[in-house]
């Protein structure tokens, strides 16, 4: 794209241009003149637009706004000027200083956002003093500035963008691995008070743990879909979700399949920079009993479905709470409870050792288990019975309601259960026996199972 037919004359040591390349005239003079001419002007204008239009720039210090950042943006003008008049590209140091410029407002901490405006804004006012003067006959050099422009201002963003996530990146890093080392000494049961520290965080009264199985997303069995590219969408979703449910409060080791989650409970402040005195410390030998009260389960199980759905699979999970000193049992306990609730076939969500009770204790090895499920074992070659008996202790020992579920006839439900009897010596319809049908059920379940041992 050429600009003005008319001849210009460029300067000898003018730099190289384009071939065919015609600087644009606006208002009779060349545009990048006119942008040479009113550099310090259109530099103080940018900065001015930026502190009425980007309010987070009055928060630089003064000597900032009129010192560094105005002659980065004079750069910036010079650099526009160069690529008016040649019809190339500036120089890729031009955009390394952009990318530079940008890691240092990352540092300081400005959005992104504010950033990116800020080049948007510094491009309208250079668009809106060249062409301030625009005649009539115009129109076709103005397209060729307006293209030059937007070049421009897509190779800043770029930079300013890659430059942002630089300068943010060891920040985050260094953030993440002081929560990862409050992580590991929580789990170790090593003093975490320090670890906390350095997180910029303070112990709370006490943790949730909540260990997680999560399943496979469809996606990652779909043959027009790469598994890993699904795995890691699914995570991202997942702790994604969690983060902002617990407001990036929590600690995570995560995999697309599962992992551990520690999520903080009681007075005590998230922040060190926090005003609030800090909670008087629950003994490590206290019992794990009060803050299993405290802790908010119902806002957790919530938590868990939200995250589940977010990642768009079900997750199970096994929970605990304890006072920090005691996380490493506590864990222990979320996993054994976790392995308890997928071997019941327990459904998607938080389950608790309240919520598996007789499971958990029949998981744990011992003769009377064994003896226990082998009360059963008269129906291990009949699957029929075995359905039927299980789904009649869920139904409530309701026959109509197991025919219902079985697609049976009441007449072949009551059939089914009076084999039962006979194979076993155990009489479902005999609330005696109800109670000694079910451990076993449970016992032969746990047998089945890996073991938790």
């Amino acid at each position: 794209m050429t600009g003005h037919n008319a001849p210009h004359c460029t300067p000898a040591n003018s730099p190289a241009q384009a071939p065919g390349w015609r600087i644009p005239v606006i208002g009779g003079r060349p545009a990048d003149q006119r942008l040479l001419g009113g550099v310090r002007e259109l530099a103080e204008a940018v900065v001015t637009a930026l502190l009425d239009r980007v309010p987070v720039y009055r928060s630089l210090p003064r000597e900032q706004l009129t010192g560094e950042l105005t002659r980065d943006t004079e750069r910036r003008i010079r650099a526009l000027a160069h690529t008016v008049r040649t019809g190339l590209p500036a120089p890729a140091e031009e955009f390394t200083a952009v990318r530079e410029a940008a890691a240092r407002r990352a540092e300081e901490g400005l959005p992104l956002d504010a950033v990116l405006l800020a080049h948007h804004l510094g491009l309208e006012v250079c668009w809106e003093f060249v062409t301030r003067h625009a005649q009539d006959g115009d129109a076709a050099e103005l397209l060729v500035l307006n293209r030059l422009l937007l070049d421009q201002l897509g190779q800043a963003t770029t930079a300013a963008g890659a430059g942002y996530l630089d300068g943010r990146r060891p920040a985050a890093d260094r953030r993440c691995a002081a929560r990862q080392s409050l992580l590991t000494a929580l789990l170790a049961g090593t003093p975490a008070d320090e670890a906390a520290a350095r997180a910029g965080l303070r112990l709370p009264a006490g943790y949730a743990v909540l260990c997680l199985s999560v399943a496979d997303h469809p996606d990652e069995h779909s043959p027009e879909v790469d598994p890993v590219v699904a795995a890691r969408r699914k995570l991202r979703r997942l702790g994604a979700e969690l983060d902002h449910r617990t407001r990036q409060s929590a600690l995570t080791a995560l995999t697309s399949s599962g992992g551990l989650v520690l999520v903080p409970f009681g007075p005590s402040p998230s922040s060190c920079s926090s005003p609030d005195p800090a909670p008087t410390p629950t003994p490590a030998s206290a019992s794990a009993e009060y803050p299993t009260a405290a802790a908010p389960w119902p806002q957790l199980a919530a938590t868990l479905a939200a995250a589940g759905r977010a990642a768009g699979t079900p997750v199970l999970a096994g929970a605990a709470a304890a006072v920090p000193a005691e996380v490493p049992d506590a864990a222990a306990l979320a996993y054994e409870v976790l392995d308890v609730a997928r071997a019941f076939g327990r459904p998607p969500g938080l389950h608790r050792l309240e919520d598996v009770l007789l499971e958990y204790q029949l998981t744990r090895p011992s003769r009377a288990r064994s003896r226990l499920a082998a009360l059963l074992e008269p129906l291990a070659g009949a699957g029929e019975l075995l359905t039927t008996l299980r789904t009649h202790l869920a139904g409530g020992l309701n026959r109509r309601h197991t025919a219902d579920a079985l697609h049976l006839h009441p007449n072949t439900v009551d059939y089914r259960l009076r084999r039962i009897a006979v194979l076993t010596g155990l009489d479902p319809t005999h609330p005696a026996d109800v109670l000694r049908i079910t451990a076993a059920l449970a016992a032969r379940t746990a047998e089945q199972a890996s073991p938790v041992r």
